[in-house]
């Protein structure tokens, strides 16, 4: 990685649609170039995905909080498993501290959040305890 990749990254960051073309001029290389490096990005997954930032709140999905999870030793690989499966789940992370995992969730409204942790996610034979943290304003990095 150099500083052109990374030039290139940033293009892309902002629109995964943008044609090499494009990348290569605002970068300032040629097309080959261009193409090559993304390539190459992509072969070896430091580009992982060609994706959308989908907005929840347009898609009715206004509510989010952070639901820290407690779970049985040696439990994660199958309550992961399950928590992928809820549509709601926007993000899933394994962590140290008083919990075991951090789940980023995305509900209509405090009734669908209620009803997702207390009978969905607490429900689950992994889980000890929760803790839901709701989300007041959100900011989306670029990494």
């Amino acid at each position: 990685m150099d500083a052109v990749d990374t030039a290139i990254l940033d293009v892309l960051r902002a629109d995964s649609r943008t044609s090499i073309r494009d990348v290569a001029a605002q970068v300032g290389i040629s097309r080959a170039n261009a193409y090559a490096r993304v390539k190459r990005m992509v072969d070896t997954k430091v580009i992982r995905s060609f994706t959308i930032d989908v907005d929840p709140v347009a898609l009715g999905l206004g509510l989010s909080a952070y639901v820290h999870v407690r779970t049985k030793q040696n439990s994660w690989k199958s309550f992961r498993k399950k928590v992928w499966q809820l549509e709601e789940a926007a993000h899933v992370a394994l962590v140290t501290g008083d919990f075991d995992c951090v789940i980023l969730v995305r509900a209509r409204d405090a009734d669908h959040l209620r009803e997702l942790v207390l009978e969905r996610i607490q429900s689950l034979p992994e889980v000890i305890a929760t803790q839901t943290v709701l989300v007041f304003e959100e900011h989306v990095g670029q990494t």
